[in-house]
């Protein structure tokens, strides 16, 4: 199944969190390139100081241990609920209500 979702992540070129348990590490915000039988190919850059680095690996199926992908980003702080955007299609049960003054 897991091999299934990563051919459909590579598919949408989409951003992703792949969690590499034989290293104990997150790789953030990379790209999969290509599957081919059990190995991997991922693209991903880092910033150090005043460079950024861009990494293209090789793992293998059996090291991923977890595949994250963002869905929404919502910004912190006062936002007005107009500068929000609601889909026409949402239906109203939900959508986010507006807050009342004595919730500030």
């Amino acid at each position: 199944m897991l091999h299934r979702k990563i051919y459909q992540l590579c598919e949408a070129k989409s951003d992703v969190w792949i969690f590499l348990r034989d290293q104990g590490r997150w790789l953030e915000r990379a790209k999969i390139l290509d599957i081919e039988g059990d190995v991997v190919t991922i693209r991903y850059e880092t910033e150090d100081d005043d460079e950024v680095c861009a990494w293209e690996e090789m793992v293998r199926l059996e090291s991923i241990g977890a595949v994250t992908q963002r869905l929404a980003v919502v910004p912190k702080g006062h936002v007005s609920n107009h500068d929000i955007l609601v889909s026409d299609e949402c239906p109203p049960s939900e959508q986010i209500a507006p807050r009342s003054d004595a919730d500030k």
